[in-house]
């Protein structure tokens, strides 16, 4: 009999230490993704030239444009709590001027021939008729599961993108 009791003690013990082990588990994985100001995507990259490749002025860092220049952005999106590069993002560039916006969709540009351009870009054509001037651009982020980031440029006249004769 006192052996059953120590059988039955122990077989408690363990069952109760399974199970208390087993809830957290199901706990960690049924939450939701972090959220909040600290887990807000990190997007940043730069404006340039986008004219054909092997041309002299292909991918030169640039803020001022003639109309009809081809204006190209360069984003990188991070995981806040890796600093790694976020995948799945979808990032849209929000160009306003002469009272519109448009909204430019990037695109991945890694590929297997060049892994190591892992960022994402847009091409905007300055249109013919653009008024000289600032143009106000964001660059918008959301990843696979549903954080969001922003990239404006900063707000000092002389490097904001600007439309020149």
């Amino acid at each position: 009999m006192r052996h059953s009791w120590r059988t039955m003690l122990f077989a408690l013990l363990a069952l109760g230490a399974v199970l208390g082990l087993e809830r957290p588990t199901a706990a960690v994985q049924a939450q939701a993704p972090p959220s909040g100001p600290a887990n807000k995507l990190i997007v940043y990259g730069d404006t340039a030239m986008f004219t054909p490749p092997g041309t002299p002025e292909n991918c030169i860092l640039r803020s001022r444009f003639k109309r009809g220049d081809p204006v190209g952005w360069r984003m990188f999106v991070a995981d806040p709590q890796t600093g790694n590069r976020e995948e799945s993002a979808q990032l849209v560039v929000h160009v306003n001027f002469a009272g519109k916006t448009q909204d430019i969709p990037m695109r991945y540009r890694a590929t297997a021939a060049q892994p190591e351009r892992q960022f994402w870009v847009a091409k905007w054509v300055v249109p013919v008729d653009a008024p000289i001037g600032i143009v106000r651009y964001t660059v918008t982020a959301t990843d696979k599961y549903g954080r969001t980031g922003e990239f404006k440029p900063f707000d000092v006249q002389a490097s904001q993108l600007t439309i020149a004769e």
